[in-house]
């Protein structure tokens, strides 16, 4: 073996993996000065304390605090992480780690200066740049501050993000050249309007993407790093070893449970696979994976932690603003996709362990009665916050003076009793997983000694789905109790086992420090990626590659949805080979989420806005594992010793069903519960059925490109339980080949179904006409839902449509301004000769109901099963 093949293979030791993670994540450079090192430290710890200021929701003390608007706090964000960027991250890899050279200092300062002059000065930017009368000073700052924001970013996340948003600028002054297709030429913008833009006005750099980043994802993040300095992620890696390691395979198992778990406080992939990895893949080898198949299941379980709500990654807060829903909402969608991928994990790495006989840690167990005591445990958990909401509910009705009290007092107790439960065990240890003896811990061990920490947890999922406060209330007082909880609970614990108090509170102090500290360096990438990704938003806007992207991509496409999603899923995954998922989201969404139901329209076919956004997320996640620069592979490599590309291509492999949800939720919208209504018995029930239908059928899925169910596969068996996921997936593709899904009227009595439609009804109706872009015919299908808010009569009208009914015709005229109609409809021209006509009325036709291709799919299902067990040489579960 070559030098160089061993020390690609070689594992890597604890502070090598930490150095990874670190260079990645929070900055690389460790300065050996101490007042260097206590200034960065300073200054991230300020940042936290901005931060928390900032988001208090006027508390008692709120009358003496100063309140700042976003105009005000995004300059300030961006400043802070300006500065670490440069402070934290070298600029080469041959850059010095152990000092900060002086150019270092200089772009920090005149960076961060750059940003905060936004924030000193805003009153006078308001007269001036954003009036559009931008002075020569501003325009200096400006460009100054645009340099040393893409350089940070160099540094911090790789030059990809970098040179995307060095070309959208070029392109933004260019216009026009032989590399610009002629569908998106401009005349070009000068270069202070282009500056003015980007740095000096509130949609470039200090738009809506470093906004999510000020309001809610820091706080995210702080909540994490806090949680995790406290013990919460050692907590959950070592619950799920003692409730799953006893499984065939149970080191994997218990990585996909633990990464999940993990994945509430870490919103980095490459975190949560060295801090999960180091214990689970040393004993996924043990019990026989391969080096490469250890690395591609934790990656596999890390990269879908983003996914998880109800802390989900960065981009879902973005969500929130780019497509005008609450996080409630996001959090609903993106549930059954969430939980369905992770089981399916689950069962995948169960059948590596069934194909190649691996033995359990310890004594075995059995996979569905743990399903089976897992299921029962969310079933009593979720009456025991039923149970708590008619509690809160009936104290607030009854002594609505001092609830808030008693409610406070409750947790205070609450908390104190858990604690008090902890300190009656030992704490945690966890056998060195390289060692020869490992001995698994127990759920009884394990379980009471971190009840204390589900406790913000439970705050923040109350605030959100109870409270329905917004995500930064939320996350505030949730970051609180975090607060309190890592001060107090080393005091407690002590006090409870009779051992120093003292000395136990300034180890609280230190955590609390150091959690601030981390929190605010995890967050330098995120905040400086949001800031250079408003660059690429700001042209968007400002270009025609906004409006005619559309058209380019229909035409690349032949104007079919499918082979559309396969080009944006392949974009998504080329500019996620360097943009971290952030950044990699605002981009794809920004170009193509709106495209993507365009296109769907055409076709007939409605997609959800949010459908496309999760697309657009769930392939930005999928490029932490895609070989050849899949960083979560690298790190995982790093920790089994294996081949990181080899680690890769397994982990692409395992991760298949990620890859297929997104193109099912968009031809299946309820399999994100889109239009399933969660606050009536009706809709509860079909979120149930939709959940266990969806399961069975991700299952078989990861059964067929496993090739492995009960026994071995053969090709014609893996191709049943292909067709017959797909099947149980999206029914309605077979009953739309057999009949239509509407029936025409004629279009002339559009106003007429406008008026008589109850509220909450669905009026679908197909527009055709000359396109803007070229005059070729083009063909939309709109869909229309009735609200309260409309007349009971004149509706069409209401909604800015002006119908020109002619004999058998139905034309019509621009709708008025400023409708959504008139932003659908933009792509017609309604001023050439051939005139913009309606040219049908659909109706939902009288079918068969869809689930009755489930027989059918059911029947193939009992055939490969009955084949199989003819060959079973060993128990399914």
């Amino acid at each position: 073996m070559s030098d160089a093949e061993t020390k690609q293979n070689r594992t890597f030791s604890d502070d090598e993996l930490q150095d990874l993670v670190a260079s990645t994540d929070s900055g690389g450079r460790n300065p050996t000065n101490r007042a260097v090192a206590l200034f960065i430290s300073g200054a991230a710890f300020a940042w936290s304390l901005f931060q928390l200021w900032i988001a208090q929701p006027q508390l008692w003390f709120g009358a003496w605090v100063p309140v700042l608007n976003s105009s005000q706090t995004r300059p300030v964000h961006l400043g802070f992480a300006i500065l670490l960027a440069f402070l934290a991250y070298p600029a080469m890899k041959s850059s010095p780690r152990d000092r900060v050279p002086l150019l270092d200092w200089v772009f920090a300062i005149v960076g961060a200066g750059c940003a905060f002059y936004v924030f000193l000065f805003s009153r006078e930017l308001a007269m001036t740049a954003r009036s559009g009368l931008p002075t020569t000073p501003q325009i200096v700052i400006g460009s100054v501050g645009i340099l040393l924001l893409l350089e940070a970013s160099r540094r911090a996340l790789g030059p990809a993000l970098t040179i995307v948003g060095s070309i959208f600028l070029l392109y933004a002054y260019m216009g026009q050249g032989w590399l610009i297709p002629d569908i998106i030429e401009h005349a070009g913008l000068s270069f202070t309007a282009i500056v003015n833009a980007q740095w000096l006005d509130t949609t470039g750099v200090f738009g809506i993407p470093l906004g999510v980043s000020t309001a809610f994802v820091f706080l995210f993040v702080l909540f994490g790093a806090i949680l995790d300095k406290a013990g919460a992620g050692n907590y959950f890696i070592q619950l799920a070893f003692a409730g799953l390691g006893a499984l065939r395979g149970g080191p994997a198992k218990a990585a996909v449970v633990g990464s999940a778990m993990t994945g509430l406080i870490s919103g980095s992939s490459i975190a949560n696979v060295v801090t999960t990895g180091t214990f689970t893949i040393p004993l996924m080898k043990k019990v026989g994976f391969s080096s490469e198949k250890a690395g591609a299941v934790e990656v596999a379980s890390s990269v879908n932690g983003q996914i998880m709500p109800p802390v989900m990654g960065a981009a879902a807060f973005l969500m929130v603003e780019f497509v005008g829903i609450s996080y409630v909402e996001v959090i609903k969608h993106a549930f059954i996709p969430a939980v369905i991928s992770y089981i399916a994990l689950v069962y995948i790495v169960h059948l590596e362990a069934l194909k190649r006989d691996m033995p359990a840690l310890g004594a075995a167990a059995n996979l569905g009665k743990m399903f089976l005591k897992i299921a029962i445990g969310f079933v009593v958990a979720g009456a025991a916050f039923y149970a708590l909401i008619w509690a809160v509910g009936t104290l607030q009705s009854a002594a609505p003076a001092i609830s808030g009290w008693i409610i406070m007092a409750a947790i205070i107790v609450t908390y104190i009793l858990m604690v008090r439960t902890a300190a009656h065990h030992p704490d945690l240890t966890l056998d060195d997983p390289n060692s020869g003896k490992f001995t698994l811990p127990t759920v009884k061990e394990v379980f009471p000694t971190g009840l204390h920490y589900l406790l913000p947890i439970l705050v923040l999922v109350w605030f959100l789905m109870v409270e329905m406060q917004s995500p930064a209330k939320s996350a505030f007082y949730a970051v609180a109790v975090m607060l309190a909880i890592i001060i107090t609970q080393r005091p407690l614990k002590a006090m409870f086992r009779g051992e120093s108090v003292g000395l136990a509170f300034r180890a609280g102090l230190i955590d609390l420090v150091d959690g601030m500290i981390t929190g605010a360096r995890n967050m330098i990438g995120i905040g400086v990626a949001t800031a250079a990704a408003g660059i690429i938003v700001a042209t968007v806007t400002k270009t025609p590659i906004g409006t005619e992207l559309a058209g380019l991509v229909e035409m690349l496409s032949g104007g079919h949805l499918m082979i559309m999603l396969l080009l944006v899923g392949v974009f998504s995954l080329i500019l996620g080979m360097g943009l971290p998922t952030t950044a990699n989201y605002i981009v794809v969404s920004s170009l193509m989420a709106s495209v993507v139901v365009q296109l769907g329209a055409q076709e007939g076919l409605i997609v959800p806005l949010i459908a496309a956004h999760l697309f657009v997320f769930y392939f930005g996640i999928m490029a932490d594992v895609t070989p050849p620069v899949g960083l979560a592979s690298f790190a995982a490599a790093a920790v089994s010793g294996g081949d990181p590309i080899k680690t890769g291509f397994t982990a692409f492999f395992y991760s298949m069903r990620t890859v297929a949800l997104p193109f099912l939720f968009i031809y299946n919208p309820t399999l994100i519960l889109y239009g399933v209504d969660l606050g009536t018995t009706a809709g509860i029930l079909q979120a149930i059925m939709v959940f266990c239908v969806a399961t069975v059928a991700m299952l078989l899925f990861a059964a067929a490109t496993q090739g492995y169910f009960l026994a071995a596969s053969r090709k014609w068996e893996s191709a049943a339980l292909l067709l017959v996921a797909f099947t149980l997936f999206v029914p309605g593709f077979w009953l739309d080949r057999i009949q239509p899904r509407f029936e025409e009227l004629p279009p002339t009595q559009l106003a007429q179904a406008f008026d008589e439609a109850s509220v909450g009804d669905t009026i679908r109706f197909v527009v055709s006409g000359p396109a803007f872009i070229d005059g070729s015919p083009s063909e939309l299908t709109l869909v229309h839902t009735v609200t309260e808010d409309e007349p009971a009569t004149g509706r069409a009208d209401a909604a800015g449509l002006f119908l020109m009914p002619e004999g058998d015709n139905l034309y019509m005229e621009e709708p008025m301004f400023g409708t959504p109609y008139q932003q659908q409809l933009q792509g017609f021209d309604f001023y050439m000769d051939e005139r913009v006509e309606v040219t049908s009325l659909l109706h939902p036709a009288d079918r068969l109901p869809k689930q009755i291709f489930w027989i059918p799919a059911v029947l193939l299902l009992a055939l490969v099963v009955v084949m199989q067990r003819r060959r079973q040489t060993k128990p399914a579960f």
